[in-house]
């Protein structure tokens, strides 16, 4: 391999030292006065829940923090997938980010919430919070080279296709249908008959529009943001699955940070979690009405029929993942009576 040679040694000098430079100001910790710049990486399509609440919440922490700290936004995928940005979040060249369902193809335990009909609503998922994520699911995280700094949403998940309203499993037969990569929504709907294909959300509208995928499932918030209603025309309100948002940072990147700016950064990302809740529940609302207005078909399912074809993946998560029954055993008793 050949090196093209720079005008000189001194050259050569200054264009190392530029190179150190830059690696220092992005990696760590500021000098004097410096500005800490931070990154956060989200898939969220403008005027999703996403974009709504890590705006919010860039804007809280730029304000409380400034002069000291600025967030920058990079929604659309504009610095990778969810994959990717868990990877650039260990090292360290995205600082925060919101995964979700790909969680659970990363640490075993977070595939817990990829169990379908397993959440019954906000409250339950907060009372789940207390008992679950926070012994539990994120000190796993931790172990891996993350940290959750809070717990948000990405929402109750609904089904789209084109062939005709899904009611009870049977209706899934065959049918092409894209998924995040998690191996356990994989599971789910292959055991409810479907043809899953993991797929990134960036590349799920063209899929749709061309015919390479039937269906897909997703946040009331995710469809409408990302006009996937235009490339589909039935909905079946099925809400198999809650999946929450993870407020994530790279532990090694994070622990650089001066403490009094982990401590607002986390603390704002807390205090979210209404903000978050308030605009997701609105979200889902106004967002069901627009579609149905615009003309595509809504349906509900036979949500027993779903429950009773998905029990298998209850079972091989109990029986495959270390602690997932004691999970389980924590997780159920904390549904409405």
């Amino acid at each position: 391999m050949s090196m093209r040679r720079f005008g000189g040694g001194l050259a050569v000098a200054a264009a190392v030292a530029t190179l150190l430079g830059v690696a220092a100001c992005s990696g760590g910790e500021p000098e004097g006065d410096q500005v800490i710049e931070l990154k956060f990486g989200h898939v969220g399509a403008p005027e999703s829940l996403y974009d709504v609440v890590i705006t919010e919440f860039a804007r809280r922490v730029n304000e409380r923090l400034a002069g000291r700290v600025e967030v920058t936004v990079f929604g659309s995928s504009q610095l990778g997938n969810d994959e990717t940005l868990l990877q650039k979040l260990k090292l360290g060249t995205v600082d925060l980010a919101l995964p979700s369902t790909i969680m659970s193809s990363t640490i075993d335990l977070f595939g817990l919430y990829e169990l379908p009909y397993l959440v019954q609503d906000r409250e339950h998922m907060m009372r789940m919070e207390e008992a679950i994520v926070w012994p539990d699911l994120a000190p796993a995280a931790e172990a891996q080279g993350y940290r959750v700094l809070a717990l948000w949403e990405n929402g109750f998940r609904h089904i789209t296709n084109n062939r005709g309203p899904i009611v009870t499993p049977e209706d899934l037969k065959g049918l092409k249908l894209r998924t995040p990569r998690g191996i356990w929504r994989v599971k789910l709907f292959q055991a409810l008959g479907a043809n899953p294909t993991p797929m990134p959300f960036s590349e799920v509208f063209i899929a749709l529009q061309t015919g390479v995928m039937d269906a897909q499932e997703n946040p009331l918030a995710q469809i409408y943001s990302a006009k996937l209603h235009e490339v589909q025309s039935y909905l079946s309100l099925s809400g198999h699955v809650y999946t929450p948002g993870y407020l994530t940072v790279g532990s090694r990147r994070w622990e650089r940070l001066p403490q009094d700016v982990r401590d607002t950064i986390a603390a704002i990302g807390r205090e979210m979690q209404p903000f978050v809740y308030e605009n997701a529940a609105r979200m889902d609302e106004e967002i069901l009405a627009a579609m149905a207005e615009e003309g595509l078909a809504v349906n509900e399912v036979d949500r027993e029929a779903f429950r009773a074809a998905s029990q298998a993946v209850y079972d091989e998560f109990a029986a495959t993942v270390e602690g997932g029954q004691a999970l389980l055993d924590k997780a159920i008793p904390l549904a409405r009576p």
